[in-house]
């Protein structure tokens, strides 16, 4: 694995030294645009100044904690490259281009490691490339069903005992500190996954509009730590859901995405809606034959611009659908252009839950965010600029899309975090959530949408 990583790195790395080169070779004494670019795709004033040029490395550990996955540690770097002032594409992009490396283990075992790469108006033209390769071995994941009976509230015999008098309603921390003897790992599961994934967006309507083509191929291995008491090898075995063991899946991709945020990494306003298709055959060298479809609208606008400089609204409603033959995992899996949305619960979605909570064929996850900017300064000629950031999340699962009418599927969570933007494009999330079965602390690169 590290000899496939070291040359893919190397390949991405020569693509951006190239374009890097071909770059500057253009733009000499020009800053026209090769094509027109919507007035709202250009970055505001305050943050064209604070703006690097030319190429500029950033580094940030990632630490975390959490009952599941124990403590984590790892890092995660980028390597910028943003051109010059006189770039035509300075003042719309938030880089000329992006090469990412992140690696994180925790003391429960969990592993990862990613690679990637993202060109905007490649080589000065209306694509931009997107590419991907990532390994991941996760001891700790969480499975709970794949129906809307995982809605339930929790419930467990104090001590593992039947004897004893069922807890319904139950915390998380208490459910989980009562899973002992041969239910110690029942709702566990190990995944160990290698993927690849590779995408070309083209941009129309003064890059308002892009339309997106892709192609991933994952091979995935999904055991249980005790197989004769897990629930995911018992719905295993009775054939409830499919994906346990070796599985290779390969994705054809299509998308279409209207954009008009002003800066990608941190939006002030504009607004981005995706709508995606995932279709998986077996002629294509998949194991299995199924459609997967994601929808979300994100929305920022500035609030009272007159008293704050900084103050913005930020909303995202997103609904996911899976039918056909599909393995229990890609349920909670929603691939959009900017990056794969994790399952109901956990940091993506409904912070206040466990990752993967709730599990069914339709997701759909509201957050509301007010991102407050209280404070800037400059470390070691470094800028960095800090907000506030109370949050309201909202979502749940269906069985069918015919049953999107039933609201009483619908779980919450609030909270508030912390933002801090480093050289504008670098984002650092800390964020505290609490619902009524649980309360989570989240620390990660990049806003939640």
């Amino acid at each position: 694995m590290n000899f496939i990583f070291k040359n893919i790195s190397q390949f991405l790395l020569l693509i951006i030294l190239v374009f890097a080169f071909k770059t500057n070779a253009q733009q000499k004494d020009t800053t026209k645009l090769p094509f027109a670019i919507a007035k709202e795709k250009r970055l505001p004033d305050e943050e064209l100044v604070k703006k690097k040029e030319g190429f500029y490395l950033t580094a940030v550990p990632n630490l975390s904690s959490d009952p599941v996955n124990g403590f984590g540690a790892g890092a995660e770097g980028s390597l910028f490259f943003n051109g010059k002032k006189k770039d035509p594409f300075f003042a719309y992009t938030p880089y000329r281009a992006q090469l990412n490396v992140a690696l994180f283990v925790t003391t429960r075992l969990q592993k990862e490691a990613k690679l990637g790469l993202d060109v905007p108006y490649i080589f000065n033209t209306k694509w931009r490339l997107r590419a991907e390769v990532a390994y991941e071995i996760n001891p700790n994941l969480l499975y709970f069903g794949i129906d809307e009976q995982t809605l339930k509230p929790l419930s467990y015999y104090p001590d593992n005992k039947s004897s004893n008098t069922l807890v319904n309603n139950a915390s998380y921390s208490n459910y989980d500190k009562n899973l002992i003897g041969n239910k110690v790992y029942y709702n566990t599961y190990t995944k160990k996954e290698a993927v690849l994934n590779v995408s070309m967006e083209r941009s129309f309507c003064a890059g308002r509009l892009r339309a997106l083509v892709g192609y991933e191929i994952a091979a995935v291995n999904i055991s249980s730590p005790l197989n004769d008491s897990s629930l995911l090898h018992q719905d295993a075995t009775t054939k409830k859901i499919k994906g346990y063991g070796e599985n290779i899946i390969s994705f054809a991709q299509v998308g279409l995405i209207y954009d008009t945020r002003d800066l990608e990494a941190d939006p002030t306003k504009g607004s981005f809606a995706e709508l995606t298709n995932e279709i998986s055959l077996v002629t294509l060298g998949s194991q299995f034959n199924f459609n997967k479809t994601f929808f979300h609208y994100n929305l920022y606008q500035p609030v009272l611009p007159k008293i704050f400089k900084r103050l913005t609204f930020a909303g995202r409603i997103a609904i996911g659908y899976t039918q056909g033959d599909a393995p229990f995992y890609e349920y909670q899996d929603e691939w959009s252009s900017e990056g794969s949305i994790e399952g109901l619960g956990g940091g993506g979605t409904l912070r206040g839950y466990k990752q993967n909570r709730f599990l069914a064929r339709v997701m759909e996850f509201t957050n509301l965010e007010l991102r407050w900017r209280f404070a800037q300064c400059k470390v070691l000629k470094q800028h960095l600029s800090f907000s506030a950031v109370p949050f309201f999340d909202v979502g749940g699962v269906w069985n069918n899309l015919s049953r999107l009418n039933h609201l009483e599927n619908l779980r919450y969570s609030e909270g508030f975090g912390l933002r801090i933007a480093w050289n504008v494009n670098t984002i650092l999330r800390f964020d505290y959530a609490v619902s009524k079965e649980d309360n989570q602390f989240f620390f990660s690169l990049g806003h939640a949408f």
